[in-house]
């Protein structure tokens, strides 16, 4: 079955790497979608059926924390799992993430194997 992956950071060469590690990580992608920040990716996800959300946490316009807090609320999307992708040394941040419902983390710099291993079991 492919997975419809949608990749929000505000760095292109971060959203491109993502594309390739997910390749490597052998995942089943189909269609992969970018988004800047928070709120290009709410747009994004009105338009398109996505499976898998990778995000960034520190963003400008609307950071992955506040993403993951507006995505929850919406009805059809409360298990859409979203992996945070960081650079944030703070616990707090993951803590809050894991919280809000996010399906785990991965911190920068990360290797195809993470990014597997994370994505186990949730598509």
């Amino acid at each position: 079955m492919a997975v419809n992956v949608l990749i929000v950071d505000d760095s292109a060469a971060i959203r491109k790497i993502l594309r390739r590690v997910l390749v490597q990580a052998e995942v089943p992608v189909g269609q992969v979608h970018e988004a800047g920040d928070g709120e290009e990716a709410l747009q994004v996800l009105q338009k398109e059926k996505i499976d898998l959300v990778l995000t960034d946490i520190n963003m400008p316009k609307m950071d992955g924390l506040e993403f993951l807090r507006r995505i929850k609320q919406i009805a059809g999307f409360e298990h859409l799992p979203v992996v945070m992708i960081t650079t944030e040394g703070s616990k707090a941040k993951v803590l809050e993430a894991v919280k809000l419902g996010a399906a785990g983390y991965v911190r920068k710099p990360f290797t195809a194997d993470q990014i597997k291993e994370k994505l186990a079991g949730l598509y």
